[in-house]
């Protein structure tokens, strides 16, 4: 059995072409840029403008394309797709983006993000007699869509995403058209982008990058639009709601440090956090050490406040896959050794300040300071650029349970002695929100502070579309 990882799994991410000739492989080069938002399964639909191909597979963009499987997606349009499960387990046919055909034609769909009344939704379409093929919400979607008696397909679509709550940032592609909407309050980012005459699709800017295509804009909170032959059409059929709700947490952890997220460079921001956690916390020490990667900005930006220099102690191992099995003691014991290994040389004797994003259950942070302390370092300081995670996020981001969160259950002092670190600091909530441009009231921050924006139901967790199968399967049996 494998073990838990004490980090935040990653958000999806999409990606979607309109109106190039080599729409797929855009596809494919663009789902590489977004591989860190999700590596448990890729997927691309295209459309030659009469039928819909697919292909997608279990792992890395890179292991599951190659230029045979490649070359049978046709078509000048194609939406693409890498997953990290937040409903749903992670199997094949989970797998997006997801294809049904229904009254009206073909339609594909890929989501990032999570439906907080997914259960309910669920639960009423299959007493209506409604057929599930997977266990994510995702689908929930496309059932509803097709038992929409709306009069276009824009009609439906709008009657379809009122039914639901949460986050959502989606590419949709037919046979001839790709549609990207994102819920009123904005939880997921969603940019466009332009190449030539083509528009493109995009859960992060640095997609764009990749392929040379020119950011335009973000695709706003509670925005549609439809990309065809006519160009783009923006339609905001939704409600404002009373706030925003940007996920402050992209610019901590989830989004490129080469990305502009919410109208901000991710990096810059980082950074930002840094010298803010320097204020706020400061140390005398030898060397600012960042955990990479997702550290590396924020210890900059620490360096730079306090003075203190700042040094590459960790160095990480890029080629460690997800599926690394752990059948012994032994081997286990090795886990945090395989991925990031300090200099002895450069930490002995020396007091460090040890720079990371985040810390959610504990223990991988706790096994880091040790090997820290075994590579012979005087002091150990923790500084964490972003506030305590107390509470699960339930839009798109796979925390665990509150009861497994170590802040929900230990003070700092606790904490700190948990990790045997010579002291602790996390950026403030207020220094976080004051660190980026945006009004404070424009970001989800519920995982901080248990201000959830979006109401949900009670029972949502990853697994609730499983256990609703059983109960079926159960009741037949």
């Amino acid at each position: 059995m494998s073990q838990k990882i004490d980090r935040p799994k990653e958000a999806c991410g999409v990606f979607a072409v309109y109106g190039h000739p080599e729409a797929v492989k855009l596809n494919y080069l663009g789902l590489y840029a977004l591989q860190h938002r999700g590596q448990e399964s890729a997927g691309i639909v295209s459309s030659d403008g009469r039928t819909l191909y697919s292909h997608k597979g279990m792992g890395l963009v890179g292991d599951v394309f190659n230029e045979e499987n490649l070359a049978s997606l046709k078509g000048h349009l194609a939406i693409g797709h890498v997953r990290y499960s937040t409903t749903g387990s992670s199997m094949l046919k989970n797998a997006q983006p997801l294809v049904v055909e229904y009254s009206r034609g073909t339609i594909a769909i890929g989501h990032n993000g999570n439906l907080v009344n997914a259960k309910i939704l669920r639960d009423e379409l299959e007493a209506y007699g409604s057929i599930f093929q997977t266990t994510v919400d995702s689908e929930i979607i496309l059932h509803l869509l097709a038992r929409s008696n709306s009069a276009s397909l824009q009609d439906n679509l709008v009657e379809t995403l009122k039914c639901i709550e949460g986050a959502y940032s989606l590419v949709f592609a037919t046979e001839d058209q790709i549609i990207g909407a994102r819920d009123p309050h904005g939880f997921r980012p969603l940019v466009i982008g332009k190449l030539g005459d083509a528009y493109v699709l995009t859960s992060e800017t640095c997609a764009l990058d990749l392929i040379d295509a020119e950011f335009v804009r973000e695709v706003e909170p509670g925005e549609m639009v439809f990309i065809n032959h006519k160009g783009l059409r923006s339609v905001k059929p939704f409600k404002k709601p009373e706030r925003q709700a940007m996920c402050v947490f992209e610019h901590v952890y989830f989004a490129r440090p080469d990305s502009i997220l919410f109208g901000e460079n991710v990096h810059e921001v980082r950074k930002e956090f840094g010298r803010q956690l320097a204020r706020e916390f400061p140390v005398k020490a030898d060397m600012v050490i960042p955990v990479p990667d997702s550290g590396n900005s924020a210890a900059a930006g620490f360096s730079q406040e306090s003075g203190i220099p700042l040094e590459m102690g960790i160095i990480r191992n890029h080629y460690i896959g997800r599926t690394f099995l752990q059948p012994t003691q032994l081997i286990r014991d090795f886990g945090v050794k395989i991925k990031l290994n300090p200099i002895k040389k450069l930490i002995e004797g020396k007091k460090i300040v040890v720079v990371d994003d985040s810390i959610v259950r504990g223990t991988t942070s706790k096994n880091r300071v040790k090997g820290l302390r075994d590579a012979g370092a005087k002091e150990i300081h923790m500084r964490i650029s972003c506030p305590p995670h107390k509470n699960p996020c339930l839009y798109g981001i796979d925390f665990p349970s509150k009861e497994e969160l170590i802040a929900s259950s230990k003070t700092m002092d606790e904490i700190a002695k948990f990790l045997k670190v010579d002291s602790l600091g996390y950026l403030s909530l207020e220094g976080m929100l004051q660190s980026v441009k945006h009004a404070n009231k424009n970001f989800c921050s519920a995982c901080f502070d248990g201000n959830y924006p979006v109401k949900f139901d009670t029972r949502l967790n990853k697994f609730i579309m499983e256990k609703s199968r059983e109960k079926l399967l159960d009741k037949i049996k």
